[in-house]
């Protein structure tokens, strides 16, 4: 994890300076910055990819076009061999370096060529374009404000608000948090501040801003014809190969294990691409919190499949975690997920600097109850209004329940 930052339509030294310190939790061991009237970059970096010599702001041969990335590039080993057998030459062995080249070879469609999660930021000194992007998913953070003829840009809101950005609550963006229990791009919950949308690109010129989407999910008409064999081997294909691309890495990386599906997967996975060491880690709960507890069954999984297991009986008293949890977040956000992803994070970053983890796959394969509550719906939605009523008014009796399923509290909400 990066963090970057900049603005451009003016020069200020001090704030650039006041924007950067405040990523400095994002990245701990380098910074690097370039400042001229026109742009202004930054970035706090977390070295993962050639450790020593990785150094960003990072430049193509003419340095001519410069870029700061917060994220990776899975497939940047591939693009660096296309790209030096067209004759571009490459200073570094970092993942990031194939953005410039790129660039100088398809212009903004360069994010069309990439696999992997990031956002960046790209200024070409000839054009006076600044180019920002972020990946298909939106699994890394880019936000912006554009103030009449300043503009800024940065992976989390606060280093816009140091920026100095006006912390005015959007009251739409409120509503709908109110609703969705979050903010969905492009609003923030600060007006005048945005997301950059997953899959898209944004371009600055000459103070113009210009938002343009370069991907969007569409099915894929041969996979429909396919049986259920064929259909399971080509998944199991994409699987091992996504997994062996997680784990290029020139530091300590290891995966978060609560002995469900995800992370099981993950981890037996990890062992059929790799034979290196695999570092798992997992936390429990004390007291009464212990019906949240998953040792059993990562222990399970950790013997199996032989990982150099770490587990951690934890205690925590969340009302004292929440405001890091807030202040990492930098506005409304309702999952209380949140808080073991924060306290397992704390645990695994004393061994490993990456860790990769299961998340979005309850998502992709409809792992929810809630999928459950929408396909009965479908027969509730049958029975006479009046009955409905009756049980929805009935509902209020039901209590909710402080064990991890809480199945009287889905009840309620169902009814």
């Amino acid at each position: 994890m990066c963090g970057i930052c900049g603005f451009a339509g003016f020069r200020d030294d001090d704030r650039l300076t006041r924007m950067v310190r405040s990523l400095v939790h994002r990245g701990p061991d380098d910074e690097g910055r370039y400042v001229e009237d026109a742009v202004s970059l930054a970035m706090r970096r977390l070295s993962v990819i050639d450790v020593a010599g990785g150094r960003q702001p990072i430049w193509n041969e003419r340095r001519t076009i410069g870029v700061v990335m917060n994220g990776e590039i899975y497939n940047f080993q591939e693009l660096r061999h296309a790209l030096i057998t067209k004759g571009h030459r490459f200073e570094t062995k970092c993942d990031t370096e194939v953005l410039v080249h790129l660039y100088e070879d398809y212009g903004e469609a360069c994010v069309e060529h990439l696999r992997g999660m990031f956002a960046f930021a790209l200024w070409d000194r000839d054009r006076q374009i600044l180019l920002l992007a972020r990946d298909r998913l939106g699994i890394k953070p880019l936000f912006y404000a554009h103030v009449g003829s300043r503009f800024w840009f940065a992976s989390e809101i606060k280093a816009l608000l140091a920026g100095g950005l006006e912390r005015t609550v959007d009251a739409q963006a409120l509503r709908q948090y109110l609703t969705f229990l979050y903010v969905p791009s492009p609003r923030t919950i600060f007006e005048g501040i945005r997301q950059l949308p997953p899959g898209h690109i944004l371009t600055l010129t000459r103070g113009e801003v210009r938002v343009r989407r370069y991907w969007s999910l569409r099915p894929d008409p041969e996979a429909v014809s396919l049986g259920a064999e064929e259909a399971e081997e080509r998944l199991l294909a994409h699987l091992k190969e996504a997994i062996r691309l997680h784990l290029i890495s020139d530091v300590p990386l290891g995966v978060f294990l609560s002995g469900g599906m995800d992370s099981t997967t993950l981890v037996a996975l990890m062992r059929t691409v790799s034979d290196s060491r695999i570092r798992t880690f997992t936390i429990g709960y004390g007291g009464a919190d212990e019906t949240y507890n998953e040792l059993t069954f990562a222990r399970l999984v950790a013997e199996r499949f032989g990982t150099d297991h770490h587990e951690e009986i934890l205690e925590p008293h969340a009302v004292d975690l929440l405001p890091r949890i807030i202040r990492a977040f930098d506005e409304p956000f309702a999952d209380s997920s949140a808080i073991p992803n924060y306290l397992i994070s704390q645990v695994a970053r004393r061994t490993v600097t990456v860790a990769l983890a299961g998340h979005g796959g309850d998502e992709l394969f409809g792992g929810y109850p809630r999928y459950l509550g929408q396909r009965a719906g479908m027969l509730y939605d049958r029975l006479p209004s009046g009955l409905r009523r009756g049980l929805a008014s009935a509902s209020r009796w039901i209590p909710e329940s402080v064990h991890s399923h809480n199945w009287p509290g889905r009840v309620r909400r169902f009814l």
